[in-house]
């Protein structure tokens, strides 16, 4: 990551930032793996997303174990059941929308010698996300999430030509964990039903 990036405007960062969210109810199902120094387990899930900022994510390990769900808004998550086994599965939500949205739209940016590449850093409150989008050949978005200088978080995510995700990967070094995922349908005609907001059952 190029350091520093020069600022930008807020109504570009606005453009980019609304060019990731969800524009369509949609459902993403998936394979997942997770590792960590203590355990190795995987399974299938499913990801279901409502405009603007909604995600209902549900995952079951082997033979239907270990099954939990969670509904989140923005970068929380206003439920989750249980709720313990999420957050050791997903320790950063935001994590979670870089690896499910298309990090796509908008110019600008902090840019760097490549056109086909695009930078951009948000930094608040002892925050910093830096996000880097690769459009050239395969589409790539991968983030980074910092506190006060410390990695949180990191995640890569692989698009296909739709502009869906194809797989993705998310480290969290404190952890020492690695959850990734691979998607195996993506149904942009979903219909959701508003129950699953309310409740894992």
């Amino acid at each position: 990551m190029p350091q520093p990036l020069a600022p930008v405007d807020r109504d570009s960062a606005v453009v980019w930032s609304r060019a990731t969210l969800p524009t369509r109810y949609t459902a993403i199902r998936f394979r997942w793996k997770y590792q960590d120094d203590q355990k190795r387990w995987g399974g299938r899930g499913q990801a279901r997303l409502a405009p603007p900022d909604s995600l209902r994510f549900d995952y079951v390990g082997p033979l239907g174990l270990g099954a939990g769900a969670a509904a989140i808004v923005g970068d929380s998550a206003i439920w989750a059941d249980p709720e313990q086994n999420f957050r050791s599965l997903i320790p950063a939500v935001r994590m979670l929308w870089a690896a499910l949205v298309w990090g796509g739209g908008g110019g600008g940016g902090g840019g760097g010698a490549d056109s086909s590449v695009r930078i951009w850093r948000l930094a608040a409150d002892g925050d910093t996300l830096d996000y880097r989008e690769t459009r050239g050949g395969a589409r790539v978005l991968e983030a980074e999430w910092r506190r006060e200088g410390k990695v949180l978080a990191r995640s890569r995510t692989e698009f296909d030509a739709q502009r869906m995700p194809a797989r993705a990967r998310m480290d969290f070094p404190e952890e020492r964990a690695r959850f990734e995922l691979t998607v195996v349908l993506v149904d942009t005609a979903a219909v959701l039903d508003p129950a699953i907001w309310r409740g894992r059952r």
